[in-house]
This record gives C-alpha cells, structure tokens and sequence, in this order.
C-alpha cells in the first residue's frame, strides 16, 4: 500500500515537472548561450541539460526575491551557493536517469500516450486533450513532440527507480510509538504570575551612579547604528500636483478614455459546462434531482476551476447572453449554444450594474490627470538635472536653479519616513560612498533624486545624557525583574515548606490536559517548556520578561487515545519518518551510482548560463 502511494505521487511529481516545463522554458528556453553546447555536464552516459540547470536556477532566484521583497541577483544566488545545491539536485536526478537506462528501464508508447492526455496544459476547454494545445505548449517551449515524449519516458523510468529503491520503507512501530507519547504527553498544573504591582517592596529611585554603571555594561543596548549623513535633492509628482493646470475637455476625455471603470454594465459569476448533445438529457436528470451540478462536472473529469468563466457581462455570453441574463438569480439555465456547442450554464451570483457620472468620478480623474502631467513634467525635465549634474553643478546649485527640492537626512538601515519610505532612495543609500558622484535616479512614483554622501558615522555608543531616560527605563524593568524572580522563589519555598496559596496571598490558576505545543493563556512558552521537564508535585519558579511564575505539576498524564489530534499527530510521524527515511536511502544511492558512473561537469558551459542571468 505504500509503495502503491508512493507511486501514485511519484507520478504526480512527474506531471508537475513537465508542466512547468512547458510553462517554464517558455521564457528561457529558447536563449543560446555558447555555440551548441546544450548541457553542463555528464553522469555517465547521460547529459545534464543546461536548460535544466538554467530553469531551476532563475526558479530558485524568483522564489528568493518573492520571499525577501528584494531582487536577487545571480551573483547573489552564488554567494549563498544556491548553484551548488541545484548543481547537487540536478546530478543526483540525472544519476538516477542514468540507472534507469542502465538497467534498460523504459515507459511504453500506451503508457506515454495515458500520461500525456492526462496533463491539464494540453487539454481543451472541453477537459479533454487538444492537439493543438499540445503543438503550441511544446513550441513556446523551444521543444517538438519526440523531445517531450522522451523527457517524459525518462522522467517515468527513473520513478521506477525511485519507487523500487525508496518505496516500501518500513518505519519500526516503537519509533512511532515513543514519539507519539512524547509528543502527546498531557500535563496538568497551576500556576500564578506576578507582575510590578505584585512587588512587596517597591523598586527604589536609581542614583546616578546606577543608571551610569547599567550604560557602561550594557552597551550593546544603547549602541547607535551606523549613520549616514546624506545631502539629496528630489522631486516627486505629489510636489508638483498643485502648479498643474487644470483641462477641463481633457478630463472628460479621460473619462470617455476609461469609461469600462465608470459605466459597468450587470454582470454575472458564471459556470459553463459545455456537453453537445448530451445538454438536453444532463438538464433533464438536473432538473428531475437524479443528479448535481457537480456531478455532472465529475462525469466529464472536470474540476470547477475548469468551466468557471468568473464574472460576465450579457455580451461575453454571446449566444446564450439573453438567456443566462433573463434567470432571476443563482440556479442553471440552459440547454444554451455556446462557441464549444450546447451548454449548461451555472449562475452563481449576480454583479450590479454601476454607473459613475463624471461630475462624481471627477476628483478622482482630477487627481489621476494632476500625477500624469506631474510625472511626464519631471520625465521632461531629467535630461536638464542630468546637464547640470554632468557640468558640474552641485545638489545645492541644482536645486536653486530647477525645481528640485534640498534636503538632508541622517539615514539608518531602519530610517522609513520621508525620502526613505522609496526602496530606490535605501538602495541607494545603503550602496553610496563618500565621494561617490551624484546621479538622477528614477522613484516607483515618477518622481527623482540625486544624493551625496557628506559622512559615515560608525556604530557608537551615544552620549549618556542623550539618553538617560532609555537609560532609566531600562534599569527600572531590569531591576523590577530582579526583584520579581527573587520574589517568585521566596513563595515558591513557602509552598513547598507546606503553605496554602491564599496564605501567601497566590491566586493560583489550574490547567489541564496541556500538551507540548499547547497554547497556555497569560504565560509565556518557557513556562509550558518548563512544566514539561519538572516531576510531579515539583513546585519552581519561573523569570519571564516582564512577570514572574510559580508552578506546582499536578500531575502526567499520558496520550489521550480518543483524541483525533493524537491519531493525525501519529501519522505525521510516521508519514515523515518514512519520507524521510525514503529520501536519505535515494540520496545515498544516487551518490553511489555518481561515484560508480563519474560526473563530469563543464564550467565553462555554467558560467555561459550565469552570464545569462547578468
């Protein structure tokens, strides 16, 4: 059963590789990097494909820059040796490639021709597969169909290899065992917090002496971060806004321009499922309850996704347009023609018609017409700053004689108002030097700038009395925290020593059935961490932030065997474990057929493709 589930999801890895490789290639695929050198390499018998390479490089770039907000560059991918790792993927892949061709591993032309009908990317708005589809995917890929069908055959055979090396791992039942009672391990406490207003004795004005000898030992506190002193001119379309002169006939025009935003005729969210000759009886057995909409859908292998047409208006409906838009609300209407043939159509809700005269769309159009004349004024205007800069001119002559504004400001990594609110402007700023010569650069709004670096003023501790009141303020919540753990022994003792809670004034709160990643209400995660590591009846103390506990565990208990949670909590273990164990064991046997095979790798072929990327 494993294996079989492996398989399943081998081979639906497989299909998603392929689609994005239809999908993928179509950008890059077609690139030519050096003379006819098509590969980086070799394991054994079988190339690496440099556009493979190529693909799951700029793929890792994208999914990087996504993940920070920041464009990555190739040479930034290097230095974090994203290279290496795709280098690594990519030869253990081909590695188990070349096993599969080794030991004569093939997928039949049957078995090829069902994969390839079964990939959504080629087929039609019918669900079903559509030769045309399918030239027009491979060409935009740069590929013709014997190249697909081989990469497809291969990419089978080496799930074959997969499936028979990985497939079947067995995972030993007291690994699953003792992690699910570790992990589902319950504990039921009570505990109390204490916070300023629990002190017995109130923490006393510092001297200066103190606040003094906590600046001097905590440094890193206080330490300012490295500055830059930056003189910059900018003119931005928000600047300009108020000396544009107002057209009239060419706001209205604007309007006609855009009208489709300000006139919206009704429209509908729509389903369409096209069934030819088959509409009549499907709306039939419809209408008689024998069978749902999303039956019907799933007699066709067809997802919602794939007849859902979103929302639109009568005209987008051609044809049947009168009829989907004469139903009353949501329900089905049809049989209807359709551009595919006769249909069933689905409607789902209904978008009121909405019409904007100019008189109110007007303050907008004001403010859209206002920043386009700003912005064309200032892209006029860029090759006269950029004269005055190249001849000479400094930021301060620059701004007396245009219409760009002098400022200054002292710029930090985590500055964000004013100038610094543009990523252009923290770019620039983070890279300058001193020295470095002034240059016009483009604002996302339309706007520019040009900056001189006058200093850097290194990481420094400032001037005590600069900041004595951070200074006071965080001695105060130290020492407060002192006094608070201090405190939280001393009761902690008395409970042990045999003292009920309320004679010591604690309002203890009881928990129960608390798990290793439950969610405790009002204490911190080391509290619930540290319930976990205590005996029974044990009583301690526990320093927080800003509060201070005491805990008494009343008592262990084991894994809930009713608990649904636990159920799914033990099949992840296992589920993991298995993959895990699955993929160190294909790991470790590609390295050996790489070792046995021998890789070769051609740099010069990788540099071409990183110079692609430049």
């Amino acid at each position: 059963m494993a294996s079989a589930a492996k398989s399943k999801g081998s081979r639906a890895a497989v299909w998603t590789i392929l689609v994005l490789l239809i999908v993928g290639l179509a950008g890059f695929g077609t690139t030519n990097f050096s003379g006819n050198v098509d590969s980086i390499g070799t394991v054994g018998d079988r190339d690496i494909n440099l556009q493979r390479y190529a693909r799951a490089l700029q793929d890792q770039i994208q999914a990087l820059s996504a993940r920070t907000g920041e464009n990555v560059s190739v040479a930034d991918a290097l230095e974090l040796g994203i290279d290496r790792a795709i280098l690594g993927q990519l030869t253990a892949t081909v590695a188990l490639e070349n096993e599969a061709a080794r030991l004569g591993l093939s997928a039949g032309d049957d078995t090829i021709g069902r994969e390839i009908l079964r990939i959504s990317a080629f087929q039609g708005l019918d669900g079903n597969f559509d030769r045309e589809t399918y030239g027009y995917a491979l060409d935009r890929a740069g590929l013709d169909e014997r190249q697909f069908e081989e990469n497809l055959r291969s990419e089978i055979a080496r799930t074959i290899v997969e499936d028979a090396v990985g497939g079947g791992v067995y995972v030993p039942e007291i690994y699953v065992d003792t992690l699910s009672a570790y992990f589902g391990e319950r504990r039921g406490f009570s505990f109390a917090s204490l916070g300023a207003a629990s002190l017995e004795t109130p923490i006393p004005d510092p001297s200066d002496i103190d606040l003094r000898n906590h600046f001097e030992q905590n440094p890193d506190e206080f330490m300012l971060l490295e500055t830059r002193r930056i003189t910059f001119v900018s003119l931005t379309p928000e600047m300009l806004i108020d000396t544009i002169e107002i057209d009239e006939d060419a706001l209205r025009s604007l309007y006609q321009e855009n009208i489709d935003e300000y006139v919206i005729p009704e429209r509908r969210l729509v389903e369409r499922l096209v069934l030819g000759s088959e509409a009549g009886e499907a709306k039939s057995r419809l209408d008689a309850g024998d069978v749902t909409f999303e039956e019907l859908v799933e007699e066709r292998n067809l997802e919602l996704s794939d007849i859902d047409l979103g929302d639109v208006s009568e005209a987008d409906l051609g044809a049947a347009g009168a009829a989907v838009f004469a139903s009353d609300g949501p329900g089905v209407v049809g049989p209807a023609d359709s551009e595919f043939g006769a249909a069933l159509f689905r409607v789902n809700g209904i978008l009121n018609a909405r019409n904007t005269p100019f008189d109110e769309a007007r303050p907008e159009l004001l403010d859209e017409f206002a920043l386009d004349r700003a912005r064309r004024t200032i892209a006029d205007s860029m090759e006269d700053f950029d004269d005055l800069l190249a001849g000479g001119a400094t930021l301060e002559e620059l701004s007396r004689e245009t219409e760009l504004v002098l400022g200054e400001i002292e710029w930090t990594v985590g500055s964000g108002d004013g100038i610094s609110a543009y990523p252009e402007f923290r770019e620039a700023a983070a890279g300058a030097s001193e020295g470095d010569f002034p240059e016009i650069t483009v604002l996302e709004d339309g706007g520019v700038f040009a900056m001189r670096i006058d200093s850097i003023l290194d990481p420094r501790l400032p001037e005590f009395e600069d900041v004595r009141a951070a200074v006071e303020s965080e001695w105060r919540a130290q020492a407060t925290a002192t006094a608070l753990a201090a405190q939280a022994q001393t009761l902690a003792e008395s409970l042990r020593a045999g003292a009920e809670p309320a004679e010591i004034g604690l309002q203890m709160r009881r928990e129960v059935d608390i798990t290793r990643d439950g969610y405790v209400p009002g204490a911190p995660i080391g509290l619930r961490d540290m319930v976990f590591g205590m005996s029974k009846g044990e009583i301690a103390a526990h320093e927080g932030e800003a509060n201070a506990y005491i805990v008494r565990l009343d008592e262990i208990s084991p894994p809930d065997p009713t608990d649904p949670a636990g159920a799914r909590q033990r099949e992840f273990i296992q589920l993991s474990a298995r993959q895990g164990l699955s993929t160190e064991i294909l790991l470790a046997y590609s390295r050996w057929i790489e070792a046995r095979a021998g890789v070769s790798l051609d740099q010069s072929a990788i540099n071409a493709v990183h110079a692609q990327f430049q």
